[in-house]
């Protein structure tokens, strides 16, 4: 299965989606990519008694031309930015539509208001499933200017260009993946990398809370620090001139890659998406930092891996 140059940008009309496909559209611009818009939506079937236990599904005919006129302004917004666009109104579950679609491009993006509380705890069904789903790296864009989150009748502000790189790197296969992804982002916008290790020595909380009290705690951030070395030199042996910053910190991954987004136009994560109950949420560190970034992230899973591997 081959892909196509093409950023996947799911689109509601809502003002965090129209912010999420400008940031989409300046991701293509730099790519050299197009853009492929899909607005989809479901309707439920009612059971009727007065036909026989049949069922009665409710008239779509209004929401498609609400679709499409969404689709009509989201197109004329991406056209005015010079990049090559599509658009398609579709009927399904808007996270399985974007799931399946995600198998023949490069790069899914979606937007959020992320706002907290139990209704956007999972920060929306669509920017929560996708990311896990996935068979391309998911950016999932937050609403947000200088940390807080915009209400839905304020001006959607202009994506900011990507200057600055942040991935979390933790040796795992997922991790190295997402680096793979983040040199290829700070190469096509000439940006400044940085790989993050977080190691929670101060606490000694999870996997190191078996550790004795009297452990050397600069002796444990020197080991990870080697351990990172040898992870980026690796993945920058076919791009020598790319300098990256390597950092290890005391604290958990995914309270550090949340304080770097502060200052940081992309985050990039990796997470085993494995797909079912198990990964539909994925891993504790993404599902954080998805919630809590005041920049984009993208997130990158074993299924990327094993798609670009397929189309390859």
């Amino acid at each position: 299965m081959t892909r196509d140059d093409v950023v996947l940008v799911g689109v509601d009309g809502s003002a965090a989606s129209l912010h999420a496909l400008d940031w989409a559209a300046a991701q293509a611009r730099t790519h050299g990519w197009a853009v492929r818009l899909v607005c989809s939506y479901s309707l439920p079937s009612f059971t009727a008694a007065s036909l026989d236990g049949g069922y009665a599904a409710l008239d779509d005919t209004a929401i498609q031309e609400g679709a499409k006129a969404v689709l009509a302004e989201a197109t004329q917004r991406v056209s005015s930015m010079g990049v090559p666009v599509s658009a398609k109104v579709l009927t399904g579950d808007a996270a399985g539509v974007l799931v399946e679609m995600s198998h023949t491009v490069r790069l899914a993006v979606v937007g959020t208001r992320g706002r907290g509380g139990f209704a956007d705890r999972l920060l929306g069904t669509v920017s929560s499933a996708l990311p896990a789903h996935a068979y391309c790296p998911t950016v999932v864009v937050p609403l947000r200017e200088a940390g807080k989150t915009l209400p839905d009748d304020a001006p959607i502000p202009a994506p900011r260009p990507v200057k600055r790189i942040v991935v979390g790197v933790d040796g795992s296969p997922q991790a190295e993946h997402a680096l793979r992804y983040a040199i290829g982002e700070a190469q096509a916008w000439g940006a400044e990398l940085t790989t993050v290790a977080g190691v929670p020595v101060g606490s000694m909380s999870g996997v190191l809370a078996w550790l004795p009290a009297a452990v050397d705690h600069e002796q444990v951030l020197r080991d990870v620090t080697e351990g990172l070395n040898v992870v980026v030199d690796r993945a920058l042996a076919d791009v020598p001139d790319l300098t990256v910053r390597r950092i290890a910190l005391d604290g958990t991954g995914a309270e550090l890659l949340t304080e770097f987004s502060v200052a940081t136009d992309l985050i990039v994560v990796g997470s085993r998406g494995r797909g079912g109950f198990a990964g539909l949420l994925l891993g504790s560190t993404s599902q954080a930092v998805l919630h809590h970034s005041d920049c984009p992230v993208m997130v990158v899973t074993n299924r990327c891996a094993t798609a670009e591997s397929i189309a390859g």
